[in-house]
């Protein structure tokens, strides 16, 4: 019974991390930001930044999961390698407003990039 239990619990942590949590730190950004990619979180995983004005992402991997070692942008059709402890940047163009998400292959590390 108790190990019932105790599964129980395990698959619920599961799925409120991996599908229900959405991590609530966020950042603004003029030109520039950077995201610490680690322990299973991008960090920040809310970006604030301006419309209609060309911005970078500098992404810094940490975390040596496997799922960790790519990020996509799926609406500006981007897909970046992270390589470990190096920074990695991407420009991303003048966007319009919007919030544009990016995450690794599995979906397990999720962002959303807000334009405003």
């Amino acid at each position: 019974m108790i190990i019932n239990l105790l599964l129980l619990a395990l698959i619920g942590f599961i799925i409120w991390w991996f599908w229900l949590y959405k991590p609530s730190n966020g950042s603004s950004a003029d030109a520039s930001t950077s995201i610490l990619v680690e322990d299973g979180v991008y960090s920040p995983a809310r970006i604030k930044i301006a419309a209609n004005t060309p911005t970078e992402l500098t992404f810094l991997r940490k975390d040596k999961s496997g799922c960790s070692a790519s990020v996509l942008l799926p609406d500006l059709e981007i897909s970046l390698e992270l390589a470990l402890d190096k920074p990695t940047t991407v420009a991303l163009p003048a966007l319009e407003k919007g919030e544009y998400p990016f995450h690794c292959q599995m979906q397990m590390y999720k962002g959303v990039l807000i334009v405003e």
